[in-house]
């Protein structure tokens, strides 16, 4: 339960009136007795501060907090800010603050939630707020680091989580690596269209009858058109077995069952802090209601004094500790879940970062040995040309009109003149 403040309806009078030291206030035990508060250090003492004293003589508690409670949820412990830790809800056997008869609770939840706030059951500090977080894996751009709230779909209707857009993009992942397959595979189609179509001109009887060292050279032109239908062939095939196939293959076996489970997971742990959220909500409203009640039945006490209304107020006060008390358990719960949470989705996360980077690794290799496959198609089309080149460079009119002339010739006896 909180501390109570000093009020006029106070049992018993603060023997000294003199100024409290800055960041000590003063408070009143459910048995009457005075202890004071050092909103700063979190400490508390039966004895009262003076001026001059730099810490309290003898020492109640010392106020603890979990990182993920104050916000730190990217893994840098940090403590709170001075006026944001709630010094509520401890008691002095079991490190906790006592609680008091009259609670500033509205004033104290009012400066918690200046400090933080929760966006769908998660705790965040607000900006500006507190110590700076450093990020868990500065200037790699981590999954772990940046993807802690929620997302607005397109439409701006409903939310997404971040772990949520982590899954979609494995999922684009997954169609983008089908998508590029399909396309090998369309690529491969034109490679073995494109070898049946050289096959086949390479039988055409076109220009068969050419003769001389330019039918040689057109000859050995149409020969390169059928051994250049191998090389795409080939080329195809391997395709296939070296490109396609390995791109349609990778992580078929369980890859959504892999992903579904860690999206139960995570979806589970946000299931259970919602819950937690929802006891603490719970939870702090009794509190509220049992120290309204608590100042309800202070302030008749000021105008009837009896045993009967000491006696409720007795009552109340006990009733207020219980409801502080099961308010700072459930706080710590949530934490705790809280905490479970962070951690899985760190790990998780960074599993689905490792999983990407595989995937785009993956894909590189097999893309770059597509284009090893290609130079080494140009390089024997290129083979196969040289011979029609060096053909071609030796054609010689001269020597071609040679031997067919020796060939087809009809007499080299020119005619004469007639004699009368």
């Amino acid at each position: 339960m909180k501390p109570a403040l000093v009020s006029s309806a106070a049992p018993r009078e603060e023997p000294d009136i003199r100024p409290l030291p800055p960041g000590w206030r003063s408070y009143i035990s459910p048995e009457g007795l005075w202890y004071y508060v050092n909103s700063c250090s979190k400490e508390t003492t039966w004895r009262r501060p003076s001026l001059s004293a730099e810490a309290p003589q003898r020492a109640l508690a010392r106020h603890t907090s979990s990182p993920y409670a104050n916000g730190s949820h990217s893994g840098t412990k940090t403590s709170p800010p001075p006026e944001a830790a709630d010094v509520a809800l401890r008691k002095p056997s079991i490190n906790k603050q006592p609680p008091g008869s009259v609670s500033p609770a509205k004033r104290q939840i009012k400066e918690v939630k200046e400090t933080k706030i929760t966006i769908n059951c998660v705790t965040f500090p607000l900006p500006g707020e507190g110590p700076e977080q450093q990020l868990l894996k500065p200037n790699e751009w981590s999954y772990c680091d940046y993807f802690w709230t929620d997302k607005k779909d397109p439409q701006g209707t409903t939310s997404v989580a971040g772990f949520e857009v982590l899954l979609q993009k494995q999922l684009k992942g997954k169609q983008m690596q089908k998508e590029m397959s399909e396309f090998i595979h369309e690529r491969i189609k034109i490679e073995e269209e494109y070898a049946k179509n050289l096959s086949k001109l390479s039988l055409s009887p076109l220009a068969a009858q050419e003769e001389g060292t330019l039918g040689e050279a057109w000859t050995q032109l149409k020969k390169s058109l059928h051994d250049e239908a191998e090389v795409h062939l080939k080329f195809s095939n391997k395709l296939h077995t070296e490109v396609e196939k390995p791109l349609l293959t990778f992580r078929c076996d369980n890859f959504k069952k892999d992903l579904k489970k860690y999206d139960h997971h995570i979806a589970d742990l946000r299931k259970q802090l919602a819950s937690r959220y929802a006891s603490v909500e719970k939870s702090r409203k009794a509190l509220a209601d049992r120290q309204k009640d608590l100042e309800v039945k202070t302030q008749q006490l000021e105008i009837k004094l009896s045993n009967k209304t000491e006696e409720d107020i007795k009552k109340a006060r006990r009733k207020s500790t219980q409801a502080g008390d099961d308010l700072m358990r459930c706080v710590d719960l949530y934490n705790q879940t809280q905490c479970k949470w962070f951690e899985e989705m760190v790990t998780t996360s960074m599993e689905l970062e490792k999983l990407e980077g595989d995937r785009i690794e993956w894909i590189q290799q097999h893309l770059r040995q597509y284009t090893t496959l290609r130079h080494e198609t140009d390089m024997f089309n290129q083979s196969m040309v040289e011979p029609v080149d060096q053909l071609l460079q030796n054609v010689d009119p001269a020597k071609d009109r040679e031997l067919w002339v020796k060939e087809n010739n009809t007499g080299d006896v020119r005619p004469v003149d007639m004699d009368i």
